[in-house]
Formats: structure tokens, sequence, C-alpha cells
């Protein structure tokens, strides 16, 4: 990859809309501004002005447009960067777009705006990472987490764990190549300072990755206790066809639900039951593969009549997971008891019909996806499980180096560890990335991003 290209590319996406946007960054974005932008106004930098975008060989206008300059280095990839919105038609943008590589640009690689950015200093890798949550965060929780990071909230925690660590390193050297009388026990202190910081970082990160990621929860149960009806109720739609008739689900049904700022995706499943008829049967083969990929189940019960052989298979299923028992059908006398149909689980009453109790399973959903995490409001949470692993062995070094320092070992090991840390947390923010680490994490990137 060369910086010295000037790439371009739709920093919007393909189809109608009333804006699209044509990026352009590197030396020749100001030539293609001057070639190609007509305007009775002079082009001056983060202004819009409005013209028209016109091919300078044969003349024709493509469109009326309105064009943004930003020179470097105060632009998004510290280039000269040019935006060019036009009106939001496919055949408009692609015609800026193909415009833009005739005079000399090249279609940039996915993420090859961002990366520029990085590689140019204004952004670190944490950073970058945060641009992609951005973009796909699910939950207004997911954009808030998302945007601490990109502000340089997690850079500066490891930026403070990283000082913290290179004293240590630096007095620990000295000792090592001049002879400075420096005790590896002196040591131990700032270690466990590190170690803190460290532990209260990771206490937040399943909690934030779980924002940033998002959790599956089936509904499975016997046919005809109201899990299609269910899923409409937590969803407030009738998205699944709801019928007296037995088997009516036959497919897994997906849709997404924002619970209390955790994405959760929702999963109707077939009717687990013994059935001659080979479409249910591919149904119910679906619904074994759906609840097996669950984080969550939802077994669904009729609770206006008494547990049957079929709801016993069902809660076989369930059996040593992640579950919560729904007594549906609440608003109908009596409720039979189903306490031994899943010792241990909690139960919830609801109503799909009515609504009652649906506030209550909610409520139950999130507090079973957020057992044994760290319940934090904190900005600055880890949600990248990339940051996560690289924590937890900068967590293990120290572990170690901790443990060599106290019992006065060999100053050569100590530092392994501690250079093993440093390397670790530089993985983060990018200082010790290789370059197989930049086009993994890049290349998930959209092309105009």
């Amino acid at each position: 990859m060369n910086l010295d290209d000037t790439i371009a590319a739709l920093a919007t996406p393909p189809g109608r809309s009333g804006i699209g946007i044509v990026r352009l960054s590197g030396p020749l974005a100001r030539r293609f501004a001057e070639r190609c932008f007509l305007s009775s106004h002079c082009l001056q930098p983060r202004k819009l002005t409005l013209g028209v975008i016109r091919d300078p060989d044969t003349s024709e206008r493509i469109d009326e447009v309105l064009m943004a300059w930003m020179p470097a280095p105060h632009s998004y990839t510290c280039q000269d960067v040019v935006e060019v919105q036009t009106h939001g038609g496919g055949q408009v943008l692609q015609a800026v777009l193909a415009l833009a590589l005739c005079q000399g640009a090249r279609l940039a690689e996915p993420g090859e705006f961002t990366l520029r950015a990085f590689l140019n200093g204004r952004i670190d890798l944490a950073q970058a990472e945060a641009v992609q949550d951005i973009i796909l965060a699910k939950t207004q929780a997911a954009l808030r987490i998302a945007q601490g990071q990109l502000g340089g909230r997690l850079s500066q925690e490891v930026g403070a764990l990283r000082s913290r660590l290179l004293s240590v390193y630096a007095q620990l050297q000295a000792s090592i190549d001049f002879g400075d009388d420096v005790a590896e026990r002196d040591l131990v202190p700032d270690l466990s300072l590190a170690l803190e910081h460290l532990g209260r970082l990771l206490s937040g990160a399943q909690q934030g990755i779980l924002y940033r990621n998002g959790v599956r929860v089936v509904i499975i149960g016997r046919p005809n206790v109201g899990k299609s009806r269910l899923l409409n109720a937590l969803l407030g739609s009738e998205r699944a066809i709801v019928t007296p008739i037995a088997g009516t689900t036959r497919d897994t049904l997906q849709e997404s639900i924002d619970l209390g700022g955790i994405p959760v995706e929702l999963v109707d499943t077939a009717g687990l039951a013994e059935t001659a008829d080979p479409i249910e049967q591919l149904g119910i083969a679906r619904a074994h593969q759906a609840l097996e990929a669950a984080d969550v189940l939802l077994l669904v019960v009729d609770a206006s009549i008494p547990p049957s052989p079929a709801d016993q298979a069902a809660a076989q299923a369930a059996n040593g997971r992640s579950a919560l028992l729904v007594l549906n059908k609440a608003d109908l006398v009596p409720l039979y008891d189903y306490d031994e149909l899943l010792p241990g689980v909690e139960h919830v009453a609801t109503s799909a019909l009515t609504g009652a109790g649906l506030d209550s399973l909610r409520e139950a959903i999130r507090q079973l996806i957020l057992r044994g995490t760290m319940v934090s409001d904190d900005s600055t949470l880890v949600s990248n499980p990339r940051h996560q692993g690289l924590l937890a062995r900068v967590q293990q070094s120290l572990l170690r180096a901790q443990e060599t320092a106290a019992a006065g070992g060999y100053p050569d090991m100590l530092a392994a560890d501690l250079q093993e840390a440093l390397n670790a947390l530089g993985e983060i923010t990018g200082e010790t990335a290789s370059n197989e680490l930049l086009a993994t994490i890049f290349s998930t990137f959209c092309i105009g991003k």
C-alpha cells in the first residue's frame, strides 16, 4: 500500500438516497477539484461550496454538487481530502467516482481512509477500531462506549499503564546495564498498582463486550404454548404468524431488540415435538440448531394446563443452560405448578396476549445476561475482545513479574516479562502492531471509511 497514492471511494452506501458522498484523499485530490469542479465561488478550506462537477475532457456536466476541500494536515487522513456531495442516485455517484479514477485516483481498499489516519498519527489503533464500532453500534449504550473509545479514553488508560511500566522497565534496565543498585523487591509496589489498574479495566470487559456484540436469546417449547405470540409481544409488532394450529411455525424467525442497552437477537423456533410431517421435522431440526447456538434460552410453557411429556422433553434441551422458564398464558386460571420442570431456574409468569409480566420478563432476561459481570456505566469500558485478550496477556506477564520481583529473582527474567507486557499494550494502541494485524483489522471496514 502506497500512501502517496490518491484514493477514492463512496463514503455513503450505494443506492437511492437524498445525498451521496464521494471521498478522495491524497496529493491529487486538490487537482481533481481544480479540474472537475466549476463554481462562481472560490473553494475555501473546510467550507461547503456549491457548484457543478463535469468531465474536463468533454465538458459533460455530471451533477450539481456541494464540495468540501480539507487541506493537509487538518483532515481526517492528514492528507489533502476532497468530498463531493451529490444527489444520491447510484448512477450519479458512480459517474463521479469513475471521474475521480480517470483523474489519477485509485479505488480505496477497505478501511484505507481510517488506516491513513492511523499511519499519519491522527488517531491510534484503538481509536481507529472505535470508528468501526460506532458504525456498527446496535444500541445507544454501545454507541456511547464506542464514542468514548474514539475520544481516546481507553487510549489514555493504556497510555498511563504503559508509562508506569516503562518507568519500572527503565529502572530495571539501568540495574542490568550499569549495575545501578535497584532491588527487585522495590519494584513490587509499582507492579501492584499496575495490576490494580488492569483489574479495573478487565472487570468491565465482559459487560462492554455484551453491549458491543449482543446476545442470542432463543425461544423454545412444545407447540402451541405461545412462543410466536411472545416474540411479537417482546418486539411490539406482529412479526410472527400466530394461529391455534399446532406446527404453524416451521422455521426459525429472528428479530433484534434493545434490552437496556444490550443488543438482543430474539429467535422464535418451531415447537419441539414428535411428528411424522417431514416439513415440521426440518423445522424442529433447525430449532435444535438454534438452541445449541443460544446464549440464553426461554423455555415457554402453557401454565394453564399441567406439564406434559412434551414440556419435559423441551426442558431436557434447556437443562444445564442459561435459561428462564416462562409461564405463559398467565391470564388464564388456574396456573399449574412447574417448579420441578427446571429446578433452580427462575420462573416468570407472563401473558403474551395481554402483555402482563412482559416488563418483568425483559428485566429477568437482562439480569440473566449480565449475571457475573461487573455492572458499570463507565464510558472507558473495554468492549473489544481483542483488547480484552491483550489486557489479559499484560495481566499474566505482570503477575509473573511480580512473583519474580518479590522473590528477588533474576533481573533478566523480570525484564522479559515487562517487555512482553509493554508489547501487548502497544498492540492495543498500535505502537507494536504488525502489518499483518493492521491488515486484519482494517479489512473488516467498509471501503469508504
